[in-house]
């Protein structure tokens, strides 16, 4: 049966969010036994080694020296604090409401985007901040129905998970040509590299003190789970969906996420859904759906006569 490339994009886009979907509860109770700074350190560490390993295997093109100092600043804002706050968020907040706050991304993009490289701000954007942050306010001040071994610093944990969100969404609207003219295999293999070596620093103390002997098989394989497939595959299936699908289409598929964390969270007992939480999951969800559906007449403009000069062009 032969599928059309935008079907491969939905395919692969779906997978991928019901893959980070998964991992947030995997990773909270890897958390238990290994912690932030550990189970970072194998992310970085790990996923340096594969990619490398991949590009070491494929004729892939070389990156330009300019372009390798611009990734080791890159990799502090997609990796470095984008990765580790998340981390340490979810290490202090549930699986639900860190899943919840990540959603948020698009909104965070749309605001660097209006600050960085001055796109069109519209009424419609901002009502879909502020829905957006209304949830997220809502998650940081009021209390987790939970044991506090699942939430220990629930407002610090949302807090991480916000700023890791803003983070990575610098790291989009910073480095948008340095991503375009570059393999992601090639950006991924620096990015990772410099974040390890920037991470060791502050996780060689826990890595050199941790006792390996109370790993158990079960550890192991949700660390492997978090380094293969949550980072590993999801970062080389991301850019072949943003070869296929628009941005407006792929960050509707953020909705995935959060529904896949709650599902397996409340089903493994891992977490409890509230009125609050429910309320803030449907803020932040019309907050992404008003700024990614939002366009400028400026932009809408564009986009109907690009539309029109395509029909001609078919036509002729």
């Amino acid at each position: 049966m032969h599928i059309n490339e935008t079907t491969k994009g939905h395919i692969v886009i779906l997978l991928t969010n019901i893959i980070f979907g998964i991992n947030t509860p995997i990773a909270k109770d890897a958390l238990h036994v290994v912690g932030p700074y550990l189970l970072t350190t194998f992310r970085f560490a790990g996923c340096a080694i594969l990619f490398w390993l991949i590009a070491s295997l494929f004729n892939i093109p070389k990156v330009s020296k300019k372009d390798i100092g611009l990734l080791c600043i890159a990799s502090l804002f997609g990796i470095v604090f984008n990765m580790f706050l998340f981390v340490l968020g979810l290490s202090n907040t549930t699986p639900t409401n860190a899943s919840i706050i990540v959603s948020m991304t698009p909104i965070f993009t749309m605001i660097m985007a209006t600050i960085f490289i001055k796109e069109p701000l519209t009424t419609k954007k901002v009502i879909g901040v502020m829905c957006g942050l209304s949830g997220a306010l809502i998650l940081i001040f009021t209390k987790n129905s939970v044991s506090t071994t699942l939430a220990t610093n629930n407002s610090l944990g949302i807090i991480c998970c916000l700023i890791s969100g803003i983070s990575y969404a610098l790291y989009l609207t910073l480095f948008k040509n340095l991503i375009k003219r570059n393999h992601p295999v090639n950006i991924m293999k620096w990015m990772f590299l410099v974040s390890t070596i920037a991470i060791l620093p502050i996780t060689y103390k826990h890595i050199s003190e941790f006792n390996y002997s109370i790993l158990t098989s079960k550890t192991y394989l949700e660390i492997t789970y978090v380094v293969v497939m949550a980072t590993f595959f999801t970062y080389l299936f991301i850019p072949i969906a943003q070869t296929r699908l628009r941005p407006t289409t792929l960050s509707m598929y953020n909705y995935v996420q959060p529904v896949v964390t709650i599902c397996i969270s409340i089903i493994t007992l891992m977490d409890v859904l509230t009125i609050y939480k429910i309320i803030a999951t449907l803020l932040i969800f019309a907050g992404v759906y008003i700024v990614t559906t939002s366009k400028s007449k400026k932009l809408a403009m564009e986009k109907q006569n690009y539309e029109k000069q395509l029909k001609e062009i078919i036509k002729t």
